[in-house]
């Protein structure tokens, strides 16, 4: 069995902004009746983590529940312990309409840090990320250049971002041009 590595093994850019690229992270989607009480209790029992309502992420220690659509949530835990909670799961919801996959290896997880990660991410993505518009714990599945990504901010100057493993380096190279010392944009000029 080989063993398991990140996207781009930490890879980092120190610009304005920092970005990194933060290794292994497990990621399961879970599709299914979002209202169903018995979705949501077998994830809570699993996660620690309540169902977030739309748009936006719950977060508990290590692990993670975020609103992808009206049918799907993006759970979020420690990359060795993916496959048990796909399988914990897939235990809790046996005789429902579900359904539980292990995308860990195939997404990549970035973290952009800075008290300009907002601007990086506004330059890329057509999403309002004023801080009304955009408050810590709001969750955006949407497009990155011309990329499909997911964000979530768990602080003023945090963002975490996830993407498709097949474009990680492409999405690291947007990210640091983007965060590049000189590319801030002129405050002036809004």
């Amino acid at each position: 069995m080989s063993n398991a590595v990140s996207a781009l093994q930490g890879a980092t850019y120190e610009g304005y902004v920092t970005v990194t690229e933060m290794g292994l992270r497990g990621m399961i989607t879970l599709r299914g009746d979002l209202s169903s009480a018995k979705l949501k209790k077998p994830v809570k029992s699993v996660t620690g983590v309540d169902a977030p309502s739309v748009n936006s992420v719950a977060v508990k220690a290590d692990n993670a529940v975020a609103w992808m659509s009206p049918d799907e949530l993006l759970i979020l835990c420690p990359h060795e312990g993916a496959e048990q909670t796909v399988e914990k799961l897939s235990n809790a919801l046996k005789g429902q309409h579900f359904l539980a996959a292990n995308v860990s290896d195939a997404r990549a997880v970035f973290q952009l840090q800075g008290k300009a990660c907002r601007e990086v991410i506004a330059k890329l993505a057509p999403v309002d990320m004023s801080p009304n518009a955009f408050p810590a714990g709001h969750f955006r599945r949407t497009r990155l250049a011309q990329t499909p990504a997911a964000f979530w901010m768990p602080d003023t100057q945090t963002v975490e971002l996830i993407c498709f493993r097949s474009v990680a380096g492409y999405v690291f190279d947007l990210l640091s041009r983007a965060a590049m010392p000189g590319a801030e944009v002129d405050s002036g000029l809004l």
